[in-house]
């Protein structure tokens, strides 16, 4: 976790719209059960909303005329049904989440576990509504819809599978070795492929040229990358008191991590550039985190 959020100012708005749909989407997980309980705890646990935050401000950058609501909302879905695995005895281990008792403390781990599948199938679900919003909009790409919801579930699946996110967790848990390259490709499967889908999923809404998506994905990939760094930079102490190894500026030194950070940050503004992505959020939000990033590696 990135200490003393230097962004929250830039999220601040973002993060009360969200919220908003948040709590309207609720109810559409079905009647008030224990089940739904848990979902609802654990969407409504806090968090900087960061992924969101992406689909919102990429789709802002196109100038969109559609409401993207419900694909920011698939993205949350998903990254919380990865934090409630992960949380899990079997897996992690966390019994706090965002300073509160984890979901599978509080309701139990059948719960837990069950929570976590519904809240796949709703981001999926979500899909499907958002792309529905669009083909009953005036936007110019609303013509298509049908094949804006193909690339956005194909990409979502990709990325929440095995060659995805839960091939990430499997990853670190039984890493093959220790080696740089190997880190990266956990950073890249268990943390970049959520940002991946945050980037592809406000492109696709957001009418980005289809003919462009490996552009985007490459900007996620190194946004993610950054990312990353910078929260191994603030839980590098943390990591190395519990244990855990995969941890790139513990692997590769606080110098050594900290240019790769800036290669990572300098792709990215390169590719922003190029898809008309530099708007201010994202910019500033680059320089934040590299100043923030600058005077914690000579701690």
């Amino acid at each position: 976790m990135i200490k003393n959020d230097p962004f929250s100012y830039i999220l601040a708005p973002y993060q009360l719209s969200f919220e908003s749909s948040l709590r309207q989407a609720i109810p559409l997980l079905g009647p008030k059960t224990n089940l739904r309980d848990v979902c609802e705890y654990a969407l409504m646990n806090g968090g900087k909303r960061f992924r969101p935050f992406l689909v919102l401000v990429i789709a802002k950058a196109l100038n969109a005329s559609v409401d993207v609501s419900f694909a920011a909302l698939a993205v949350e879905f998903f990254h919380t049904a990865s934090l409630l695995a992960d949380d899990l005895p079997c897996m992690d281990n966390d019994d706090v989440r965002r300073d509160k008792p984890s979901a599978h403390k509080v309701y139990g781990e059948s719960l837990a576990l069950l929570a976590s599948y519904a809240l796949i199938a709703s981001g999926y679900e979500f899909l499907a509504k958002n792309a529905k919003v669009l083909s009953l909009s005036r936007a110019l790409h609303s013509a298509h819809s049908d094949r804006i919801c193909l690339l956005a579930l194909e990409n979502c699946s990709f990325n929440t599978g095995l060659l995805g996110a839960t091939g990430g967790q499997f990853l670190d848990i039984y890493p093959p070795d220790l080696k740089i390259n190997t880190l990266k490709e956990i950073i890249r499967m268990k943390t970049g492929t959520l940002f991946e889908i945050s980037f592809v999923l406000g492109w696709l809404y957001g009418g980005g040229a289809l003919d462009k998506l490996t552009d985007i994905k490459k900007a996620a990939y190194h946004f993610g990358m950054a990312f990353q760094i910078a929260d191994d930079f603030g839980d590098v102490e943390q990591d190395a008191h519990q244990g855990k190894l995969i941890n790139l500026v513990a692997k590769c030194g606080r110098e050594d991590a900290f240019k790769m950070f800036l290669e990572e940050i300098e792709a990215f503004k390169v590719i922003s550039q190029q898809l008309n992505l530099d708007v201010p959020e994202l910019s500033t939000l680059c320089d934040l985190l590299t100043s923030q990033i600058n005077s914690e590696k000579v701690e």
